[in-house]
């Protein structure tokens, strides 16, 4: 697709030298190309050139769709002055533009992305990283204690900052198709806070979404094509609430942020435990349930379906499917999270870690 794309647009630039001939050289192009003179034939030429230059910025992977997006344009000024015998190309042009605004869409989320992970580690430093000991575990209920000398982070610095990825698949709708991701998610524990970027393969279309936990504040953004926004959600208690519990969730990942101290725990029992996240004056909780052996097994909370106003509280469940060792930390790498509605359980969510790095 990728080479196709290219070939299109270079083929296009080379049916541009044809006003450039009817300008230039008298030949039965000219009887059917008509009112092109020498300066508008000069912008032919040019167009041709912008959009073979444009095809070899696609091709190296640089920033083409400025480049892109113009020739589309000059390229479609030039088809309306000679309309009746050029008007295929807008065709073309379509195509080039709304593939260049989607590049551009993309490009800016990411710079978007990129700017927020960057403030989200700005207040942190490598240096004087705390290592954790046993008896640092002491105030913790047994079946946590267990569950964190299971994990293996005695010995090894405290988990301060944190880099993901995930591939898996989702859907919207108990009835709808599975679509596949695969995100980038970081992670400050010191502040409790988190940026996740995915793009998703919504049938003939991408999705890109951002969730952010910053401040305890939360924010969701869904952009279809990386042009439309479909959802963009912020400054929303069900929506901060919801992110603090994702985040509580997914310490089951950096597990010494168990240590934190914006969590409190409550035994219930010799394999579950209720954890309490607080931060200033909000608080979310959620029951982990662990193995005899101290793997992780589930987290369970009500948490807000959606989040708009009439949304309501639902039990969310995260269920590991499978374990595995990270920079000798033993952490669940496939999960799956369902909502258990009234009407049934709804999986929406089967998600893989396929790296992890820490500090």
């Amino acid at each position: 697709m990728k080479y196709a794309f290219a070939i299109l647009m270079g083929i296009h630039g080379l049916i541009h030298l044809m006003g450039l001939v009817s300008a230039f050289l008298s030949t039965s192009i000219e009887k059917q190309v008509l009112g092109i003179s020498k300066p508008i034939g000069a912008l032919w030429l040019i167009t041709f050139i912008l959009f073979t230059v444009s095809a070899f910025q696609f091709l190296s992977n640089k920033h083409w769709f400025y480049l892109g997006i113009t020739s589309a344009i000059v390229s479609q000024t030039l088809i309306i002055i000679a309309w009746n015998d050029t008007k295929l190309g807008t065709i073309l042009n379509l195509i080039i533009l709304l593939v260049g605004i989607h590049a551009y869409g993309k490009y800016r989320f990411q710079k978007m992305v990129e700017l927020e992970s960057r403030e989200l580690f700005s207040n942190i430093t490598q240096n004087n990283i705390k290592v954790i000991k046993e008896e640092d575990l002491n105030h913790l209920p047994n079946v946590i204690q267990k569950w964190l000398k299971h994990s293996g982070i005695i010995g090894k610095e405290e988990i301060v900052t944190v880099r993901l990825k995930q591939k898996g698949k989702m859907r919207t709708k108990p009835s709808s198709k599975w679509m596949p991701f695969v995100a980038t998610q970081y992670f400050n524990t010191k502040s409790s806070s988190f940026v996740w970027s995915t793009t998703v393969d919504a049938l003939l279309i991408k999705m890109i979404g951002r969730d952010k936990l910053t401040d305890g504040n939360g924010e969701m953004l869904i952009k279809l094509g990386a042009i439309i926004p479909v959802v963009n959600e912020s400054q929303n208690d069900k929506i901060n609430s919801g992110a603090m519990i994702r985040y509580l969730a997914e310490i089951c990942w950096f597990p010494s942020s168990a240590l934190n101290k914006y969590m409190t725990w409550q035994s219930i029992d010799e394999t579950s435990a209720k954890a309490t996240f607080i931060y200033k004056n909000q608080s979310v909780s959620g029951v982990f349930s662990f193995s005899t052996k101290g793997d992780f097994i589930s987290f369970t909370a009500d948490r807000y379906y959606g989040g708009s106003t009439n949304s309501t509280l639902e039990t969310w469940h995260v269920e590991a499917l499978s374990h595995k060792e990270f920079n000798g930390v033993k952490i669940p790498n496939k999960c799956k999270v369902t909502w258990k509605l009234s009407g049934g359980d709804f999986n929406w969510l089967k998600l893989e870690i396929t790296d992890i790095e820490f500090n």
